[in-house]
């Protein structure tokens, strides 16, 4: 994949794909993460207040019993307080594509610098340096590296490379990515059983020997595809489906299936992986 570079006005990232299209994100400022970024302190705040409350009670209903369990109390609410602390911004963005509660109500999300989703790890990277960020007070480190540098980057967002951009709401893709691994969109909230069925039967249909022309690296680039989905405009996913359908159907030596080529693409990724587990 080409690096990602930038061009054009301040807040605009374009990024290469290795279908060779450029994907443009609008990358996030200042102030659209600031309120983020205080909506979910408002969150926190509140879950800080219901365990000083469970503190108070449990503290008075122990008081005048054994010294050991207050201890043992005390001991998990400073869990409880670090968990949250350190969890709350990793978790969410590891498990909800990038989004916390304020970036999903202020439509951001957090990607790498390449256009993929971020992993736990990458989210883990860049919310361990938050608390340098925050220094000395209010993010003040934080802004002053997002302010010099081009892509509006925290430290954070540095040492983990990613960035921070304006979600997009094109269609939802057949695919997507959860974590280091590409998973069937029918584990994705909403997603229309159908359609599974329905690339599972034209997936029947493929010849086993043409299907058997395809390697591992046609799987991860048809994966990748749907995984990009979500960030590509409706003209450029039809059109970069149709490329890639017709790549693969000259390796397979048939004719690309009338129809829609995602879901002829999906059938093929089916078979394949229907395939492999064959195979083992």
């Amino acid at each position: 994949m080409a690096a990602a570079e930038q061009r054009g006005f301040a807040d605009q990232l374009n990024i290469d794909t290795p279908e060779q299209v450029e994907l443009e994100f609008a990358i996030a400022g200042l102030g659209s993460r600031f309120v983020a970024v205080l909506i979910d302190h408002l969150i926190q705040g509140g879950v800080y207040f219901l365990i000083g409350i469970l503190a108070a009670v449990l503290f008075s209903a122990v008081a005048n019993r054994v010294n050991l369990l207050g201890k043992w109390i005390f001991a998990v609410l400073i869990a409880l307080y670090f968990l949250l602390i350190w969890g709350y911004y990793t978790l969410f963005e590891a498990l909800w594509r990038g989004q916390t509660p304020g970036k999903h109500i202020m439509k951001l999300r957090v990607i790498k610098d390449s256009g993929r989703q971020i992993t736990f790890f990458e989210a883990l990277s860049r919310n361990l340096l938050r608390i340098v960020d925050y220094l000395p007070a209010f993010y003040l480190t934080g802004v002053i590296t997002m302010l010099c540098t081009k892509r509006h980057q925290r430290l954070g967002d540095l040492a983990a490379g990613t960035i921070v951009v304006h979600e997009r709401s094109d269609e939802q893709p057949l695919l997507i990515e959860r974590g280091t691994s590409i998973m069937p969109a029918q584990h994705a909230p909403g997603f229309d059983p159908l359609i599974s069925a329905a690339a599972a039967q034209e997936a029947s249909g493929l010849p086993a020997d043409a299907v058997a022309r395809l390697g591992a690296d046609d799987l991860l680039l048809i994966e990748s595809f749907f995984a990009r989905a979500l960030d590509l405009s409706p003209t450029t996913r039809a059109d970069i489906a149709v490329r890639i359908a017709t790549q693969m159907a000259t390796k397979m030596n048939i004719a690309v299936p009338p129809g829609n080529p995602e879901r002829f693409l999906e059938a093929l990724a089916y078979a394949m992986r229907s395939a492999g587990r064959s195979r083992r």
